[in-house]
Parts: C-alpha cells; structure tokens; sequence
C-alpha cells in the first residue's frame, strides 16, 4: 500500500505479466510543473513504443486541451478524455461518448452556485463559461490552448454534458464539496477532484478505471497487462484496476494507498523513474501487438 513521503517505492514487481498497455494521467504526472514534457519523459516515451508498450492518455481535460500533448510524443493511440465520458482517436472519431442527464447537470450546477463555486461546461469539444475573467479561465485556456465560449446563461447548455468542473481556491471546501455532491447525485454521477482547484462531474460510468477499461479492450489486452500512473483522487478508479498501478509522490497519501508502486514526484522526474523501474522490466519479448478492435 502507499507510504506516506515522495520517495520512490523499492519493492520487488517481479510477480508482474507482461505489460502491453501504459494508461496515464497528464497534469501533475506526465506533465511536470510547469505543464510541459521533459525531455526525459519524452525518452521514455521512446523507450515504451520500442518495447512494444502502447501509451495512452487519459485527463479531466476535454480533447483539445490534450491533443497537442499527444501529438508532441508521436502517439496514435486513443484520448481518454473528460474523466473517460469521451474516448476519441488519433483522428478525432469519438469512440465512446458518455453525457449527464440534464437535470443532473442543473442540480450540479446550483449546488456550486450555492457554495460560491464556479461552475464550467464541457459539452463535446466546446467549453462554456460565464465569466472570462473568473479565476483560473485564463490560465486554464493558455495550458489547453483553446479560449472557452463565454455565455449569459449555463442552463441553455445543460444538454450533452461531458463534464461538469467546479472551481474555487478554496481546497477545503472543493474536499467537502467532492463528499457532499457525491452523496447528493448518489448513482446519478461519478465526482472527483482532478486537482486542489478543480472538482470533477461526470457521468457516473465516466471515470478513470472505465477509460483504462475501454483501451484495454481496444487493444485485445487483459488488465493484467496494464500499468496506470497518477496523482489525484479522480485517478483512483483506474489505479485500483491497472496490474501496475503507480501513484506519483506529489500525490495525497489516500491516493498512494490505492496504489502498489509510488514513484517520485513530477518535479523530480516521477514518471521516467516509474517507467524504467516498474513497467519496462516487464515489456513484451516481440513489439507485437494484437488485434484492435474496429
């Protein structure tokens, strides 16, 4: 189970099968710091697809804030998008699409108004605001590269709901709120904090460990033939599914109890560590991959 500081864990993985498939979250795992790939990620980027190990990434971030990312490391493989309600491949077809029912999303939507909590829209590929220059619009559209559409009125826009991302400062009360809400919309949504800032809704089915799922069907791959890497508590669902499963330093420690590997931080080169510690010492002989479904 988790330890408790940032160092990386020393455990034997020899028990693990072959990995075949690398599920990854991006900010604050793949991503360090400053929101960009290392060089050092890049290589062992590298070193996966020569080892015949599929990467696939997988975000609350909705497609166009992740592509780019996918691009800059040559993959071809499918996004896991907004918590796993969208599932899109290399060529933008959606492959799996997930959305919250529109009384869901209202009664979402009003409970963060209530709490003072910014609420934001993911519909799709389109990202609806009310106000541009409320915290974290800016910083958020410069990271994604797309600028959100900023509207009066959220309720015309409630139906086809990916996500639904509360935003406030307060870390405190987004915590409380991710307890709250969840014991609200009970079966009706999946809620999760995606950060200290931001607190997920989607879809009840729509999480991480139905992303990680989904790919490794796509591929004709077991589950004892992933690894999965993360760092917040919406990362939770896929690490308790990943044959590998890998919390970052940075991460809670009731992140890292759901993990069986803890790698060092984001800051400190984590992912590379983990990749070269826990996943290649268990590539495929041959980098052959099988069938992908259709």
């Amino acid at each position: 189970m988790g330890q408790p500081d940032d160092q990386p864990r020393q455990e034997n993985s020899s028990a693990a099968t072959t990995i075949r498939l690398v599920v990854s979250d991006m900010d604050g795992t793949i991503l360090n710091k400053g929101k960009i790939l290392s060089e050092e990620t890049l290589q062992a980027a590298r070193k996966l697809s020569a080892q015949g190990i599929k990467l696939c990434l997988v975000s609350s971030r909705f497609p166009p804030g992740m592509e780019r990312f996918r691009r800059q490391m040559g993959l071809d493989t499918p996004l896991g998008a907004l918590n796993g309600a969208e599932i899109v491949d290399s060529q933008g077809k959606i492959l799996s699409s997930l959305t919250l029912a529109p009384e869901t999303v209202q009664h979402a939507c009003r409970i963060l108004q209530e709490n003072g909590v910014d609420a934001w829209l993911y519909s799709q590929r389109d990202w609806y605001v009310t106000d541009k220059s409320a915290p974290h619009v800016q910083h958020e559209s410069d990271v994604v590269g797309t600028p959100p559409q900023v509207v009066d009125d959220l309720s015309a826009h409630f139906h086809q709901v990916g996500k639904i991302q509360g935003v406030c400062d307060d870390a405190e009360k987004l915590e409380k709120l991710e307890r709250d809400i969840a014991e609200t919309l009970g079966d009706a949504a999946s809620v999760h904090r995606s950060s200290d800032y931001y607190l997920d809704i989607t879809p009840q089915k729509a999480n991480k460990g139905f992303a990680l799922k989904f790919l490794a069907a796509h591929y004709g791959f077991s589950l004892e033939e992933v690894a999965c890497i993360g760092d917040m508590s919406n990362d939770v669902p896929m690490l308790k599914l990943g044959q590998v499963s890998i919390a970052m330093g940075n991460a809670r420690d009731d992140v890292k109890r759901h993990a069986k590997y803890v790698t060092a931080s984001n800051a400190e080169e984590g992912w590379a560590k983990a990749m070269a510690q826990f996943v290649l010492p268990h590539a495929p002989v041959t980098g052959i991959n099988r069938k992908e479904t259709p």
